[in-house]
C-alpha cells in the first residue's frame, strides 16, 4: 500500500519531489514521434519500481493520456510491472502500444473515459505472450467489456482465460455476462473475483473455480435469478473463500426489493459454520433485514472472524462485537465502525454517505484535532467528485473537523489538499446554497487563509461569486472576511485581475452603504473597506472601477460620519491615498470641502497619528503637482505648510500601520525640487517602513530606484534639513542591513582548504 503524501519525510519526500518535477518538464525532457506522443530525449536506465511510480504519478497529476503515455513505449529504460492509468483518457492503440509489450503484473485500467474497453485490453494483454502468464491482478471497474467483438487467434477465441496467471480480477460496474463469468472461472489460479454491479444472473459457474476462490464480491448484483436455496448451495461449495460481500446499496432498494438475498444473508448467519467454513470476513453492509439475533449467532459460530461489514443494517450496535477485540466491523455503533467504514467503502458512494452522515454527527462537538478523521473525509470527497451527496456531507464534516483552530495541529500539506477539495466543490456546485455556505464556514478561519497554501486567486472569485447570489448577515460578513484577507495574499498580476470586476466593487461599495445608511461599526464594514483598500493599491483599473461606481461620494460620506473612528478613517482614507497616486484620476479629488476636511485631519493633535499619516499621504501626492492643481492655490499654499509642520510633530510608530506594494508611487514625491513637505511625508513613510522591515524593503528601494533618489536628496544643497536628516537615517538602515546580510553570505561560502 502507497504511503499517503501527508506522511511521507526525508528520502520519500525527496523521491516524490522528483518525479513530480520530471512530471512537469515532460515537454522539455521529449521530443515526438511522427504519430504525436513523446519520446524521452535522453533516458537512462530507471529502477524498475521508479517507472511504475512515474506512470502513477503521471495518472494522478492528470497528466496521461495518449500523447504522454509514449514516453512508456522505451520498455529498455521505463520497464512497467505495476501499471495504473485510472480514469485516464487512453485510446486503445496507445495502450497497445505503450502498456502491452511490457511484462506487466498488475493493470488497473479502472473508469478510463473514451472508449477503451475491456476486450481491447484482453487482447492487447494476450498478443504479448509474457503477459499471458505474468498479469497476476487485472482491474477493468468501470468499463464496457465487449468481449463479443474480439476475433479469434488462431482458430481460439481470446477472452479472460488467456490470462493465465490471473489471481485477481475486478469486473464491478460492468456489463460482465454469465458467459463472460464462465470463461472466468475456467482460470486456474484465481483467488479473488469483484463482479459488483454487474449484468451476471447466475453465479452458478463460480463452482468451477471453488478450490482456488478466496475472495468473492458481489455487491448489488442487481439481475442476478437465483433462488436462496441454489444460491446458498453454490455458496456451501465454495470451502477456500475467505472473503464475501453480499452487500446491497441501500439507498437504491426499497422493502420490496432483495428478499430473496435478505433470505440467503439470514440462512448464512444462522446456519452452520461448515458452509463456508474458511470464511473469516463477511460484508453484508446495506442489508436491511439483518436482526442482532442473527448477527451474534453467526460471531459466536466463527471464532476466526476478523471483519464484518454491517453498515446501514441496523445491527451494528448487537452487544458481542465489542466483546471481540480483534473484529473489525463497519456500522453506525461507534467511531471506530464508522471510521473503518469510511476507509473500507472508499469506492463505494452509498456507504460513503452513510459513513459521513454519521461521522458529522460523531464530530459536531469535537474538541480534539483529528487528521485521521479528515484524511477519511478528504479521500471520501476525492472518490467521488460528481457525487453532490457525498460533497454536501462532507463540506459539513470539514467545517467540524477544523474549526475552532483545530486545523493548527494538523498536517499544513492535508489542510491545503482539503481546502483544494472545498474550492472544487464550490466550483462543482455553485447552485448549491448549503455546499456553498459548508465551505464558506470551513474557509473563514484566520490561520487556514493566512498560513496554508492554496490556490488564493481563484479562492477568492469563488467567495465573490458566492456574494452574487446571498444576503445573509451572517454568511455575507464572512465572505467579505475571507475575501479581504484572499485579496492581500494575490499576487499583483491577480489583485489587477480582480480590481477589473466591476461587480466586487459594487458588491463592496454596497456593503458599505448598507452599514453606513445605520452607522454601524463592526467587522464587515471594516473587512469590505480593507478588502477595496488592496484591490485599488497600485491598480489604476479598479480605483477607476471605484469612482465609477460614485466610491467616492460615498466615501466622503462615511469620512465625516464616521469621525470618531479611526479604523474606518485610516481604511477610507488609505483608498483615498491609492486614488491620489494615480496621475490621471487626481482630478477626481479635486474638491475644496473634501480637501479642507483632509486637511483638517492632518492637523488635528487629537486624531490618531495613523490616521493622520495617510491624510498626509493623500494631500502630498495632489500637491506635488502643481500643473495639475485646480484649486485656489492658496489651499495648496496651505497644505505644503501643514504638511511639513504636522510631519515634524509624529512620533516613530513601533507597530506596523501600512505596507507597499512598490515605492514607485514615491519617486515623483522625492524629487530634489519638490517642496519640503512633499518630501518630508515620503521620507517619513519610507522611514517608517524600512525600520520595522529592512530586509523586504532593503531591495525593493533598490529595484524601484528610491536609494538614489534618498542620496539626491541628501546630497542637495537646498533639501530641508528634516528631509535629510530622515534621508541620511534611511540610507544608513539600508547600508546597515545590506553590511549585515553580507557578512553573512561570506560566511555561508565554502572555504577553500
Amino acid at each position: 500500500m502507497e504511503m499517503h503524501p501527508f506522511h511521507w519525510t526525508g528520502r520519500d519526500a525527496l523521491y516524490h519531489l522528483c518525479l513530480a518535477q520530471v512530471c512537469r518538464s515532460l515537454d522539455a525532457l521529449c521530443s515526438r514521434r511522427a504519430d504525436g506522443s513523446m519520446c524521452l530525449s535522453w533516458a537512462p536506465v530507471f529502477p524498475q519500481e521508479m517507472a511504475d511510480q512515474l506512470l502513477l504519478k503521471m495518472a494522478a497529476k492528470g497528466l496521461l493520456n495518449d500523447t504522454t503515455i509514449g514516453i512508456f513505449q522505451n520498455c529498455k529504460a521505463l520497464r512497467l510491472r505495476r501499471a495504473s492509468i485510472r480514469c485516464c483518457p487512453v485510446s486503445a492503440e496507445a495502450f497497445r502500444l505503450a502498456l502491452c509489450p511490457h511484462r506487466l503484473q498488475e493493470l488497473d485500467a479502472s473508469w478510463v473515459p473514451g472508449g477503451l474497453t475491456g476486450a481491447n485490453i484482453i487482447s492487447g494483454l494476450a498478443s504479448n505472450p509474457e503477459c499471458r502468464s505474468s498479469v497476476q491482478r487485472l482491474s477493468l471497474t468501470g468499463l464496457h467489456v465487449d468481449l463479443e467483438s474480439l476475433v479469434a487467434d488462431g482458430g481460439t477465441r481470446v477472452g479472460f482465460s488467456s490470462l493465465q496467471g490471473l489471481r485477481t480480477l475486478n469486473l464491478a460496474n460492468t456489463d460482465l455476462t454469465d458467459a463472460v463469468l464462465e470463461d472466468i472461472c475456467t482460470l486456474p489460479r484465481l483467488e479473488s473475483l469483484d463482479i459488483s454491479c454487474s449484468a451476471v444472473s447466475q453465479l452458478t459457474a463460480l463452482l468451477d473455480c471453488k478450490n482456488t476462490l478466496r475472495s468473492l464480491i458481489t455487491h448489488r448484483l442487481r439481475q442476478l435469478d437465483m433462488t436462496p436455496a441454489r444460491l446458498l448451495f453454490v455458496l456451501s461449495q465454495l470451502h477456500a473463500v475467505r472473503h464475501l460481500d453480499f452487500s446491497e446499496d441501500h439507498f437504491a432498494v426499497d422493502d420490496s426489493d432483495g428478499r430473496d438475498w435478505d433470505e440467503t444473508v439470514r440462512q448464512l448467519l444462522e446456519g452452520s459454520p461448515h458452509i463456508l467454513p474458511s470464511l473469516v470476513s463477511l460484508d453484508i453492509s446495506g442489508r436491511k433485514r439483518i436482526t442482532e439475533a442473527a448477527v451474534r449467532a453467526f460471531v459466536e459460530a466463527r471464532g476466526g472472524l476478523v471483519f464484518l461489514g454491517l453498515l446501514a443494517t441496523g445491527a451494528s450496535s448487537c452487544d458481542i462485537l465489542s466483546s471481540k477485540k480483534n473484529l473489525k466491523v463497519t456500522g453506525e455503533a461507534n467511531e471506530n465502525q464508522v471510521c473503518e467504514a469510511l476507509r473500507r467503502y472508499r469506492d463505494r458512494e452509498c456507504f460513503i454517505r452513510e459513513a459521513l452522515v454519521q461521522l458529522y454527527n460523531l464530530t459536531t462537538d469535537i474538541d480534539k484535532p483529528r487528521p485521521d478523521m479528515l484524511e477519511l473525509v478528504l479521500s471520501g470527497m476525492q472518490s467521488h467528485p460528481t457525487s453532490l451527496h457525498v460533497h454536501l456531507v462532507a463540506t459539513a464534516c470539514v467545517f467540524n473537523l477544523t474549526a475552532q483552530d483545530l486545523a493548527v495541529a494538523m498536517p499544513v500539506s492535508l489542510i491545503s489538499a482539503t481546502v483544494t477539495q472545498l474550492l472544487y466543490a464550490m466550483k462543482t456546485y455553485p447552485n448549491h446554497q448549503q455546499v456553498q455556505n459548508n465551505c464558506l464556514m470551513a474557509l473563514c478561519s484566520d490561520y487556514i487563509l493566512q498560513d496554508v497554501p492554496f490556490d488564493k486567486y481563484l479562492a477568492a472569485t469563488l467567495v465573490i461569486n458566492w456574494l452574487r447570489s446571498h444576503e445573509d448577515p451572517t454568511l455575507q460578513r464572512m465572505a467579505v472576511a475571507v475575501i479581504s484577507i484572499l485579496v492581500a495574499k494575490l499576487s499583483a498580476e491577480e489583485t489587477a485581475q480582480l480590481g477589473q470586476d466591476v461587480f466586487i466593487i459594487k458588491q463592496l461599495l454596497a456593503i458599505v452603504q448598507q452599514k453606513a445608511m445605520v452607522g454601524v461599526v463592526d467587522s464587515t464594514l471594516k473587512f469590505a473597506l480593507s478588502a477595496l483598500w488592496v484591490l485599488t493599491d497600485e491598480m489604476p483599473t479598479a480605483a477607476r472601477n471605484f469612482i465609477e461606481c460614485q466610491g467616492l461620494e460615498l466615501y466622503e460620506e462615511v469620512l465625516e460620519s464616521y469621525y470618531t473612528e479611526p479604523s474606518i478613517q485610516q481604511k477610507v482614507l488609505g483608498l483615498l491615498n491609492n486614488i491620489a497616486e494615480v496621475e490621471v484620476l487626481q482630478v477626481d479629488l479635486m474638491e475644496e470641502d473634501l480637501l479642507e476636511h483632509i486637511l483638517s485631519l492632518l492637523q488635528d493633535n487629537q486624531v490618531e497619528q495613523r490616521v493622520r499619516y495617510f491624510a498626509g499621504g493623500t494631500l502630498a501626492q495632489l500637491a506635488s503637482r502643481p500643473e495639475a492643481w485646480t484649486l485656489d492655490d492658496e489651499l495648496r499654499s496651505t497644505i505644503l505648510k501643514q504638511l511639513h509642520a504636522s510631519i515634524m510633530t509624529w512620533t516613530q510608530l513601533e507597530k506596523e500601520m501600512v505596507s507597499y506594494r512598490s515605492f514607485r508611487p514615491f519617486c515623483a514625491l522625492l524629487q530634489t525640487w519638490q517642496s519640503s513637505g512633499v518630501q518630508l511625508w515620503a521620507v517619513w513613510a519610507i522611514h517608517l517602513v524600512c525600520i520595522q522591515n529592512a530586509s523586504h524593503y532593503s531591495s525593493m528601494m533598490e529595484k524601484d530606484g528610491v536609494t538614489e533618489l534618498l542620496r539626491a536628496l541628501a546630497a542637495h544643497p537646498d533639501t530641508h534639513s528634516d528631509v535629510k536628516g530622515l534621508s541620511g537615517s534611511i540610507l544608513r538602515v539600508v547600508e546597515k542591513h545590506q553590511s549585515h546580510s553580507g557578512s553573512v553570505n561570506k560566511q555561508m561560502e565554502p572555504q577553500n582548504s
